[in-house]
C-alpha cells in the first residue's frame, strides 16, 4: 500500500470513530444527564477526534503553573504537525475496545481510560523532544506521572495498537521501544538493569503480551508475540512466539500460532 492509500484510509477509519464517538456521547447525555456538562464541554462541542484529544488532556494536565489553554494550543501544534499522533491515537482506541472486555464503547478510552491518557500525553512529549523542548518535555511527564500514575520518559519510542489496562504503576525508560499491537497490565517496567547509560532499555516487538507487574530489565528483546507472565522478572532476551514466567524468567511454552496482545489470555 502505498502512501496516498495509506492516508485515505486513515482518515476514512478517524471519520467512523469520530462519528461514532461522537453518537456515544450523545446518547451517554440521555441516560446520564447528571454528566451533560463535563461530556458537552469535551465532546459534543468539537469539531474533531484531534480536538477532543487536545482539550480533554490539556484540562487533565493543568496546573497552577501551566494553563489549561497554553497546553491545549501545544497539543493542537502537535497533532497538527505530526499526523502518525492521530492515526497511533485512533489505533489505541481500537485496541482498547477489541482487547480490554470492560470496554464497552469506543468513547470510554478517550473519556476516562488513563493508561490511554498517558499513551497519547507521551506521544506529544516525544514530539517536544525532538524538537529540541527537553525542559518542556520533562515537566509534561513529571505531570504526567502525577495526574495519571504513568512514568513514560519522553523519549521512548511507542509504536500504534498500544493498550495499557488500568495504568497505575508502569514506568518506561528512556530508550525503551515499544512495537505495535503490545497489550501490557498495570505494575509493568520496562527499565534498565543498572546504572549503565546509552542504549539500556527494553525493545518490545509486535503482539507481545506483558502481564502485570513484570519487570523487563536492560537492553533486551522480548520477540514479536511473546508472552510474559504477570510478577515476571526479564534479564535476558525472550524469544518469538515463547511464554516465559518466573524470577529470573525461564521459557515455559512456546506456540508459533499466538497472538497474546490480542487474546489478552494469561493463562501459562
Amino acid at each position: 500500500m502505498d502512501t496516498q492509500q495509506h492516508d485515505i484510509q486513515a482518515d476514512i477509519v478517524a471519520e467512523d470513530l469520530w462519528r461514532t464517538i461522537f453518537f456515544e456521547a450523545e446518547q451517554a447525555v440521555k441516560v446520564e444527564p447528571l454528566l451533560a456538562s463535563f461530556i458537552h464541554l469535551t465532546v459534543l462541542r468539537h469539531q474533531s477526534l484531534d480536538d477532543v484529544l487536545a482539550f480533554h488532556l490539556s484540562s487533565k494536565l493543568a496546573s497552577q503553573v501551566m494553563d489549561a489553554r497554553a497546553l491545549q494550543e501545544l497539543f493542537k501544534e502537535a497533532l497538527k504537525e505530526d499526523p502518525q499522533i492521530s492515526h497511533a491515537m485512533h489505533a489505541d482506541i481500537i485496541a482498547c475496545y477489541d482487547r480490554d472486555p470492560a470496554c464497552d464503547y469506543y468513547s470510554l478510552p478517550l473519556l476516562y481510560f488513563k493508561g490511554f491518557h498517558a499513551i497519547q500525553s507521551q506521544r506529544v512529549t516525544h514530539w517536544l523532544w525532538h524538537k529540541g523542548h527537553d525542559s518542556l518535555a520533562y515537566f509534561l511527564q513529571n505531570r504526567i506521572s502525577e495526574v495519571m500514575g504513568v512514568d513514560i520518559h519522553p523519549a521512548a519510542k511507542l509504536g500504534k495498537g498500544i493498550m495499557i489496562d488500568h495504568g497505575t504503576g508502569v514506568v518506561v525508560g528512556e530508550t525503551a521501544v515499544i512495537g505495535d499491537n503490545v497489550s501490557m497490565l498495570h505494575g509493568v517496567t520496562l527499565g534498565g538493569s543498572g546504572k549503565a547509560s546509552g542504549d539500556r532499555h527494553p525493545k518490545i516487538k509486535e503482539g507481545v503480551l506483558i502481564g502485570a507487574n513484570a519487570s523487563i530489565l536492560g537492553n533486551i528483546t522480548v520477540g514479536e508475540c511473546a508472552k510474559v507472565g504477570a510478577g515476571s522478572v526479564v534479564l535476558e532476551d525472550v524469544p518469538a512466539y515463547s511464554t516465559v514466567v518466573g524470577v529470573p524468567a525461564r521459557v515455559v511454552a512456546n506456540s508459533p500460532k499466538q497472538t497474546p496482545a490480542l487474546d489478552m489470555n494469561q493463562n501459562i
